[in-house]
């Protein structure tokens, strides 16, 4: 089996292609003249059924000559559009803003707790560095 080779310049692919129309064509000319009717038939029945489909979408692709580009269709440059297109923008940073601040409050008012729950303990914090705290400790036990 012969495998189309990809590295074929593109000169010869065009000559190839130029080689095979013109061949079609010179076949087209000498076919019997029924066959050419009820090809010219079947022709003028393919192009009636065609639809003809118009997009109808805000934007439109236009591919020539190996490239494609996407346009904004015929929105205009209003107030209005531009408002709209940065809209989700702020929407975004406006909640990520939110999120921050509501994690730093919770992550302070944990802070607070503790603190209060130290402060409010029956040991006072000075006594941490007192001498006499381990003569406390063991009198608490044994009580």
């Amino acid at each position: 089996m012969k495998t189309f080779d990809s590295t074929l310049s593109d000169g010869f692919q065009d000559q190839l292609g130029l080689a095979i129309a013109a061949r079609l064509s010179e076949s087209a000319q000498n076919l019997p003249n029924d066959i050419s009717e009820r090809l010219k038939a079947a022709r003028m029945q393919a192009v009636a059924k065609r639809k003809v489909v118009k997009l109808q979408s805000a934007s439109s692709v236009n591919a020539g000559m190996g490239t494609a580009t996407l346009t904004g269709g015929d929105l205009g440059n209003s107030i209005w559009t531009r408002l709209g297109s940065f809209l989700p923008l702020l929407v975004l940073i406006a909640g990520l803003l939110t999120i921050a601040i509501v994690q730093e409050q919770r992550r302070v008012d944990e802070l607070a707790a503790v603190d209060t729950e130290l402060l409010a303990d029956d040991l006072p914090p000075a006594a941490y560095t007192d001498p006499g705290f381990l003569h406390f400790l063991n009198t608490t036990r044994r009580e």
